[in-house]
């Protein structure tokens, strides 16, 4: 539990963004951006308390792209994961006015 408070449109935008950064370069560090074709994130914030938060990564690569799209897209959910949970801690440290 984070302590977390009530979050703002725009905060609540700005750990969609954090999100979709982290997923994006999490792919690109991992193939070159000639071998991807595309990448799709989904994240969902519903909620309040709790809030629930869902990543969708899809991808498409290059058919000589020496990786399993399936396994990178769920490393790259993960990777999102991890920056919206520091983004709502950060969040929540401003919110307790640390």
């Amino acid at each position: 539990m984070i302590g977390l408070p009530e979050l703002s449109d725009e905060q609540i935008l700005e750990v969609v963004e954090a999100g979709e950064r982290a997923a994006r370069e999490y792919v690109l560090s991992r193939l070159p951006a000639k071998k991807v074709y595309d990448i799709g994130v989904c994240i969902q914030v519903e909620g309040d308390r709790p809030l629930t938060i869902t990543v969708d990564v899809e991808l498409r690569v290059a058919s000589s792209a020496k990786v399993d799209p399936g396994t990178l897209a769920r490393e790259a959910a993960k990777k999102a994961m991890e920056a919206i949970e520091g983004k709502l801690r950060e969040i929540a440290l401003v919110g307790r006015g640390a």
